[in-house]
């Protein structure tokens, strides 16, 4: 009889590793089945916490596991700055409009917002007292956001116009945490002559790790499986 196990976290993907980890298996040896996942909401309800429910039951036959292989290497490389055109008057109000609106009916009434254009990005930053709840698990709500003011800002527009968001100075602390963090698992690498897999980042959070050991002589970095799982791999260089 197949064992089944309910696992709980704040996002799918939370609840997936939570469970993996407890039952000690790959991901390849468990059935999932979403019971309580991210449903349609209303914008405003993606600021209240929320549980995600996953169900795994454990396959019965299983071959023996073949390790991933990366299925593609993915390491920094410069590109030539693209030029892009577009009206930044009417982005700009667009988001201006968008979030006096949105600040107006947040909790706090200390909150502040500047919209800013560099080169082809445009950054919005808010900065106020108790912004936590705007930014979530590891940036969840903040990128939750960044993505609505991203669709505000190209609609109607022949390309997507790339919004950057920034919380309480949320986006620097988190760049210097994942330096850390890279200096750190590197010199791990180094001393156990181990590679080192990473939990799941987005692609924004991989690149710094990318960019942070780039010039190492002694490690190298790539990443492997598919989006939302992806993972930077630390390794030693051949």
């Amino acid at each position: 009889m197949e064992k089944t196990y309910i696992f709980e976290g704040k996002t799918t993907n939370e609840a997936i590793e939570k469970g993996l980890k407890e039952l000690k298996v790959s991901k390849n040896k468990v059935d999932i089945k979403v019971l309580e996942s991210e449903e349609k909401r209303s914008f405003f309800s993606i600021l209240t916490p929320r549980v995600v429910k996953v169900e795994m039951t454990l396959k019965e036959k299983i071959k023996e596991e073949v390790p991933e292989k990366p299925e593609k290497i993915e390491k920094p490389h410069k590109k030539e700055p693209r030029v892009v055109e577009f009206d930044k008057d009417l982005v700009i109000s667009r988001l201006d409009k968008f979030l006096k609106e949105f600040v107006k009916n947040l909790p706090q009434n200390n909150l502040t917002y500047k919209i800013e254009i560099a080169e082809n990005d445009v950054c919005v930053n808010i900065e106020g007292d108790n912004t936590g709840y705007l930014i979530g698990y590891r940036g969840e709500v903040l990128n939750s956001i960044q993505t609505i003011l991203t669709n505000i800002a190209s609609k109607d527009m022949d390309f997507k116009i790339k919004v950057l968001l920034n919380i309480g100075g949320y986006r620097e602390k988190r760049e210097k945490d994942l330096e850390n963090l890279a200096g750190k698992i590197a010199g791990t690498v180094l001393k156990t002559g181990k590679s080192i897999t990473l939990e799941p980042m987005s692609a924004y959070e991989r690149k710094i790790i990318h960019l942070k050991l780039q010039d190492s002589d002694k490690v190298e970095t790539y990443s492997v499986g598919e989006e939302p799982y992806r993972k930077v791999v630390v390794a030693l260089k051949k």
